[in-house]
């Protein structure tokens, strides 16, 4: 968060100076793009503030989610990469800041030698739980939202994700 709150939106005044040197035509994807981008950083803010007192950042929790959720609360850590989309590095990162929390443990592949797993532990379960009380009453952050409008949020950027190859 800033030191100081601006008394202008510097993002409408990026749109001015854009459209004024390089006209209207690609303005409202560059303020789109900015304001989803700013909104992240404002949202992860938000989330890692309410997810601290269970010493979870929002990237722990979602990979205890995926456990929490998975069908024997364990999966390979290249499935890991695969269903949070992000580089196989990071989720073995997040897998040792969980491991060292108590919240997950490696174990050895049952039937494959080369890939190890990562299991959700009971106390992994519980934080899982009570971190997402937490997550559900704060509305994830989106107070500021009614639930018509992030359903709205959620239609307009479904497009960009299909088209990105999410699904």
């Amino acid at each position: 968060m800033p030191d100081h709150k601006l008394d202008f939106d510097p993002i409408a005044e990026a749109r001015r100076q854009w459209d004024l040197h390089w006209g209207q035509q690609a303005g409202p994807q560059m303020v789109a793009v900015t304001s989803i981008m700013r909104a992240q950083q404002i949202l992860m803010a938000r989330l890692n503030a309410l997810l601290a007192p269970f010493d979870l950042s929002f990237p722990r929790y979602e990979t205890l989610m995926v456990l929490f959720y998975s069908r024997h609360g364990e999966l390979p850590l290249g499935k890991l990469s695969q269903r949070l989309q992000v580089h196989r590095a990071s989720v073995t990162n997040v897998i040792d800041k969980l491991e060292s929390g108590g919240l997950v443990v490696r174990v050895a592949h049952s039937s494959d030698r080369r890939a190890t797993l990562a299991r959700i532990t009971d106390h992994g379960r519980s934080v899982a739980e009570q971190a997402t009380l937490a997550l559900n009453e704060a509305g994830f952050g989106l107070g500021a939202l009614d639930l018509g409008a992030c359903e709205q949020l959620f239609a307009l950027i479904e497009p960009l994700r299909r088209d990105a190859g999410d699904y």
